[in-house]
């Protein structure tokens, strides 16, 4: 396993983290459950081949997650570096809920304790300096050793978030398709914060084209997720890829990647940027992403984040990675609603530059993605 120095954190982190988000889940008495029996072995297993970051959160399985992280820990603990997150509206004050994880993980300390998903609108939040005297508190008590920050907003918010200047880390994605954060991480690195990808095979999605695009730089790369992973690691600006691994297949294909294989050049970089930089003018002629629509849609129907999964499906071939992209709209992270909201207004077709047949584009889409 390659290792690299995480930043302010003070420590060296292995190249490749697991994400227990994913851990395999089971039914006992009509109620989901961790399959420990699955997902124990498996975190041993990365642990056993040198990952020495795992990372969790309070609503991730359920609840569940936490709980068997603290589980597989036992006997680990001295050579992991463990954490999770605070999610900001909690009915728990943080002070509260960060006890109850400790005790949930059956640990003393959090080696990075993040506030969950923050982004613009937490500079302007009525609370934060209530929040960040407590996550101050907590780390001079030792509760925690590091204040972290996970992230999906807009990349100029990072660089604001950063220069708030209490962060020892950052986590947010990057991966292959989506490139968003490039510069963002560089910033965060050149002002010393550790930095960790989530998504760096997209969720185990990405497949199809990236490995052609790899034949014709003539890069040799087993499968997909190699292609991805050494994309992401060949980024000097990221320290950590943390993959939400559900099978020991993954996990030791993973850390054979992190262990062995070579970055891509910056050569081999640059021609897989131009290559789906081509393939990026393609979907861009279906839309260029402006939101002119999305301003105009009284139904609120995040029209151009269903055109960008419709791409991925279309242009790029990466159709459960589409799927994935799609459901995604109405969460936390990405605002509006689906297709099937639409009412057939016009509005938006009124105001979109590209002159755009929205609403029969929504159809097909619907069509691909259902409700």
């Amino acid at each position: 396993m390659q290792y690299q120095s995480f930043g302010k954190a003070g420590f060296d982190i292995s190249r490749l983290g697991f994400g227990a988000m994913r851990l395999p889940m089971t039914e006992v008495d009509g109620k989901r459950v961790v399959d420990e029996d699955k997902s124990i072995p498996m975190i041993h297993r990365s642990f056993d081949l040198g990952v020495n970051y795992i990372d969790t959160a309070w609503f991730y399985c359920d609840g569940l997650s936490e709980i068997t992280v603290g589980r597989a820990l036992k006997g680990w603990r001295d050579r992991v570096h463990v954490s999770t997150k605070y999610p900001i509206g909690n009915e728990k004050g943080y002070r509260e809920l960060l006890e109850v994880q400790l005790g949930k993980l059956d640990i003393d300390c959090l080696d990075c304790y993040h506030f969950h998903g923050i982004g613009e609108w937490f500079l302007a939040h009525e609370r934060r300096d209530e929040f960040i005297a407590e996550a101050i508190k907590a780390k001079e008590e030792g509760l925690i050793r590091n204040i972290s920050f996970s992230f999906h907003d807009q990349p100029e918010a990072m660089a604001k978030l950063v220069e708030i200047g209490i962060f020892s880390s950052v986590l947010c994605q990057y991966n292959l398709l989506d490139r968003a954060n490039e510069a963002a991480l560089a910033n965060a690195k050149a002002h010393g914060l550790g930095t960790v990808v989530m998504g760096p095979v997209g969720g185990g999605r990405i497949a199809g084209l990236p490995l052609e695009i790899a034949e014709k730089q003539g890069i040799r790369a087993r499968s997909s997720a190699e292609l991805a992973l050494r994309f992401v690691m060949a980024n000097p600006n990221v320290d950590c890829a943390l993959s939400g691994m559900s099978q020991i297949a993954h996990v030791e294909e993973n850390a054979s990647i992190a262990s062995n294989s070579a970055p891509l050049s910056p050569e081999e970089v640059a021609g897989i940027n131009a290559a789906m930089e081509e393939n990026k003018k393609l979907a861009d002629l279906y839309c260029t992403g402006c939101n002119y629509c999305l301003e105009h849609c009284p139904q609120e129907v995040n029209i151009s984040h269903i055109f960008q999964a419709m791409n991925y499906y279309r242009v790029y071939g990466l159709k459960e990675y589409a799927k994935g992209h799609y459901n995604a709209i109405g969460s936390q992270w990405v605002k509006g609603v689906k297709a099937d909201a639409c009412i057939e207004c016009g509005e938006c077709e009124e105001h979109c530059p590209q002159k755009i047949v929205i609403r029969e584009q929504l159809k097909e889409c619907l069509a691909v993605f259902g409700a």
